[in-house]
């Protein structure tokens, strides 16, 4: 049994518990929206029990006043219960309507156990790490990746002094039955090499089956095959570096990419990455070319790739990178410069991160983690609701700071830095609505009001002020609960047919057959249920009609006025009209940003069972009328399932892999 990091407990008023449930929530986007939410953060009660949506908040909102609780009476603060009793209950309610909402980490796994015990990493979206040693870099990586958070890493790893190990006289290693025992693995296989260190026989046979439930952080166990096969992986790249078959660089990314699809493989809930290289690295410009590296194609989707922009000399090779954007929309870009000088762009306030998350939406030292909460503006209908929930977004995320992790390397900077991102979702939806003057006004606003509540939250804990405060994620599952646009981006569709992947053997797929959704079995993954939603995004336009060039003049002008961590932008182009214009975007626009990424709207990857299909109102409004109610009072037994590999919806679809 582990001391639990957290000690004291805050608990919601049974009259309030009682009053919440019987409101009734309005999820957005009909019925995918709910759908959603029970497929992904509906949890299991400590009484055996499924969560309703009003228990989900409750436990939440328990769990962040319970760290923020801890942390007051452990260091002899004043701690006035009925006064946060009373913010809490308003915390709850606008989180009950959806007005902002923690990460979906944070819906999943705040106030249980887990956290209470063993700190904040699986609560942090974000993180990064340097490979300069690289069996500590992998070590730290698959350790976070394992927590659910996503991790960018460079190519810094020079590959010296390294040798073949002698595999002649193998020491027999029992790996555990845990996180750490696969983690531990995998850096003693890499510091045979690296370190000179003992080779392994590795003995399996501890690692639960396939199916086994796993405690504490839930899910189930893929048993001991996805582990196997990444020592194989490992064991085959760096042979291969040692031989002088690939250099450093491609080995970095082999091992850092073959990492991240094991954790995907051994069902952890999302796994993400995004490699950083060189813009005068061709290894790196290259790695996703697989008609000269065909042997990647099995692990190089797992991370995004970017080129830093560190010098100003950097940006003479715009032209390169705008014709490999071209061809097939990577690398993305990162201007360091920006990033280490300004807050906001143009507000000078020097950072020492190099490194980004695999959105590229915040930027990060090597081993720091940052935890997101996300706001929606069309869910408040009053402009001053639109600035309270920015306080309970930016209360929360400072809140999930001072929770410490169990990594020490990751708290000493996290104590330093206290780096939080309050995100806004359903921007696109703001600036049609409202029109780029008034978005402009009220973002100005409310930063200058989300950098005040730190700041006051931060003097009352004890602690120093978040080193930046703002983000804009590009935002998942979270937005289709609220029934927002996504982050900055613009909707694919106005009517569309969304479909949700679902495991046959789980609850939900029972509920929804039973319910009368329409579905059909996936052509892509066996044992697995595709359903279909219909729905409406709105009056927003859609993203086919808005041109390249104003969508890099919104995420300048988010880059401006509200992010002073970065914002995460794919800029969507018409590769016949505005593919020869890439280069003078480009130009325009990186040297006054912080972080993008291009890809060509096209057809060509079009193909059955895509998430998105768009149909005509005629064809939603038939849908509509015949989509049936669904009942969830008999849904139970389930500990929810997040989306597979990123907070994107594309990465989600394996005909998109």
């Amino acid at each position: 049994m582990r001391s639990p990091i957290v000690t004291e407990r805050f608990t919601l008023k049974e009259s309030f518990c009682k009053e919440i449930h019987t409101q009734k929530a309005t999820f957005g986007f009909g019925g995918f929206g709910e759908a959603t939410y029970y497929r992904t953060y509906s949890r299991i009660k400590p009484d055996g029990t499924q969560e309703q949506w009003a228990d989900t908040v409750i436990r939440v909102v328990n769990g962040v006043m319970s760290i923020r609780k801890d942390h007051y009476l452990s260091s002899r603060l004043e701690w006035d219960e009925t006064k946060w009793q009373h913010y809490a209950k308003k915390l709850a309610m606008t989180m009950f309507d959806m007005k902002w909402l923690p990460p979906g980490r944070g819906l999943w796994i705040m106030g249980t156990d887990y956290v209470y015990e063993r700190g904040a990493a699986a609560l942090n979206n974000c993180g990064a790490v340097d490979t300069t040693d690289l069996s500590l870099a992998a070590d730290w990586a698959m350790d976070m990746l394992m927590c659910g958070v996503g991790v960018g890493f460079n190519t810094a790893w020079k590959g010296e002094n390294v040798a073949l190990p002698d595999k002649e006289a193998p020491v027999p290693y029992l790996i555990s039955d845990s996180r750490e025992g696969w983690v531990n693995s995998v850096r003693l296989m890499i510091e045979s090499y690296t370190k000179k260190g003992e080779w392994f026989t590795f003995d399996y046979s501890s690692i639960r089956p396939a199916g086994s439930p796993i405690h504490g952080f839930g899910g189930t166990a893929s048993g001991p095959a996805p582990l196997k096969e990444l020592h194989e992986r490992l064991e085959n790249s760096l042979d291969s570096y040692c031989k002088g078959e690939i250099d450093a660089t491609r080995c970095v990314a082999d091992v850092m990419n073959a990492i991240g699809t094991c954790v995907v493989a051994g069902n952890v809930r999302r796994s993400a990455e995004i490699a950083l290289g060189s813009v005068n690295d061709s290894t790196f410009l290259e790695l996703k070319d697989y008609a000269k590296y065909p042997e990647r194609a099995e692990i190089g989707w797992m991370s995004n790739n970017t080129v830093v922009l560190e010098r100003t000399e950097d940006f003479e090779k715009l032209p390169m990178i705008a014709a490999h954007i071209r061809e097939n929309g990577e690398p993305g870009i990162m201007n360091l410069i920006n990033v280490q000088k300004y807050a906001r762009y143009g507000e000078r306030s020097e950072d020492s991160a190099w490194l980004t998350n695999p959105c590229s939406e915040i930027p990060l030292e090597s081993f720091e983690l940052c935890n997101l909460a996300e706001v929606f503006p069309e869910r408040c209908s009053k402009e001053e609701e639109f600035y309270e929930v920015l306080e309970f977004a930016t209360f929360y995320a400072s809140t999930v700071a001072l929770l410490p992790t169990h990594r020490p390397e990751t708290n000493e900077i996290i104590v330093r830095n206290r780096r939080i991102g309050v995100s806004l979702s359903g921007i696109a939806d703001m600036l049609d609505a409202h029109g780029a003057t008034e978005l402009t006004r009220r973002l100005r606003k409310g930063y200058k009001l989300v950098r005040a509540v730190n700041r006051d939250l931060a003097a009352k804990a004890g602690v120093p002020a978040s080193i930046r405060v703002t983000t804009v994620k590009p935002s998942g599952t979270i937005s289709q609960l609220a029934g927002v646009s996504s982050g900055m981006h613009f909707p694919t569709f106005r009517y569309a047919i969304r479909r949700m992947r679902v495991g046959n053997a789980s609850r939900i797929c029972k509920v929804l057959k039973s319910a009368g959704v329409p579905y059909e079995d996936d052509r892509y993954s066996a044992d697995t249920t595709v359903f279909e939603f219909p729905i409406d995004q709105g009056k927003t336009r859609e993203a086919a009609t808005v041109s390249a060039w104003e969508q890099f003049s919104l995420l300048a002008m988010l880059q401006r006025e509200w992010s002073d961590n970065m914002v995460s932008c794919t800029i969507y182009f018409d590769p016949q009209n505005e593919g020869p214009q890439v280069e003078h975007m480009l130009a325009q626009f990186a040297p006054i940003i912080k972080s993008v990424s291009m890809l060509p709207h096209s057809k060509k990857g079009a193909y059955v069972q895509m998430p998105y299909e768009g149909i005509s109102k005629e064809a939603y409004e038939a849908r509509l009328a015949a989509f049936p109610k669904i009942d969830w009072s008999g849904f139970s037994g389930s500990d929810g399932i997040e989306s597979r590999f990123c907070t994107d919806d594309i990465c989600e679809d394996p005909g998109l892999i």
